[in-house]
Order: structure tokens, then sequence, then C-alpha cells
């Protein structure tokens, strides 16, 4: 599937998905700090050193990691969709339509997570650890559909 992207559509590709690997071990990592950060709180308090460690952790793989590695995916992600014909009407790409909207679902669990971390930095955690380790499987199970969907491209 050469189209636009010409000799550069093997590079593109392999620059998506290395910063795919970037992105979600930032989202496996960032809800993972939460559950400690909110930990730290209950035991001692928003001013504790520890809650002020994991706002700084938090911070830094937002601003390193997370965010940097997402939009280079999502720009890289819609070139490689734009190669694929997906914005000029080409037929069969039922998969890359669902992928993308598992992907959009996905960013949104981003700004979920950074808002989260938001307000455990104000102090005000609204869920329990329990849930916070739940809400923690959310990344693996849709990058599992959009892995499904990228190399089987079943519809």
């Amino acid at each position: 599937m050469i189209g636009m992207l010409g000799n550069a559509y093997l590079w593109v590709k392999a620059a998506h998905v290395i910063f795919v690997v970037f992105w979600m071990a930032g989202l496996f990592m960032l809800p993972r700090y939460l559950v400690y950060h909110q930990e730290a709180l209950a035991s001692g308090g928003i001013a504790s050193p520890e809650a002020a460690l994991w706002i700084d952790r938090e911070r830094k793989i937002r601003t390193i990691i997370l965010t940097p590695s997402m939009t280079v995916v999502w720009i890289l992600g819609l070139t490689l969709a734009a190669n694929a014909g997906l914005f000029s009407g080409q037929h069969g790409l039922g998969w890359l339509h669902l992928k993308l909207a598992l992907v959009l679902i996905l960013s949104g669990y981003h700004g979920w997570a950074v808002g989260y971390a938001r307000k455990l930095a104000a102090g005000k955690p609204t869920l329990t650890g329990r849930q916070l380790r739940l809400i923690n499987e959310v990344p693996a199970v849709l990058v599992t559909f959009i892995v499904i969907l990228a190399i089987v491209q079943p519809f």
C-alpha cells in the first residue's frame, strides 16, 4: 500500500508503531501513578512530600511521553489513513473507521487520566483505589481491539 507516501510509507508506518508503543507505555504508567498518588493523599494528605513527588512524576510523564506521543500517533496515523484512501472514499476500510473510533476513545481516556491527575494534585479524589485499578485496564482492552483491526482488517 504505497499510495501518496511512496517509498516513505514503511518509514511512516514504523514511526507510527514506535510512537504508539511510547503512548501506550505512558497510558499504562499514568493510571498506576494515580493509584499511588491517591494512596499518598489518604496516608499523608495533599501537603505530604510523597503526594508532591507524584504530582511531579505525573507532570513529567504527561509532558515528556504521553501528550507528545499521542500527538505524533495522530499525525502519522491520519497520514497513513490518507495514504490508504480514507479521505478519498476508498471502499473496504470499515476496519479503519472502527479503529479510528477506538483511538478516539483512547484519546478521551488519555484526557480523563490527565484531568484526574489534576484533581489529585488539588487534593480532590473522586474514585476509590479499586475503581482506579479497574479503569487502568481500559487501555489494554482498547489496544487489543485496535491491533486486531489493524492487522486482521476483518471488514
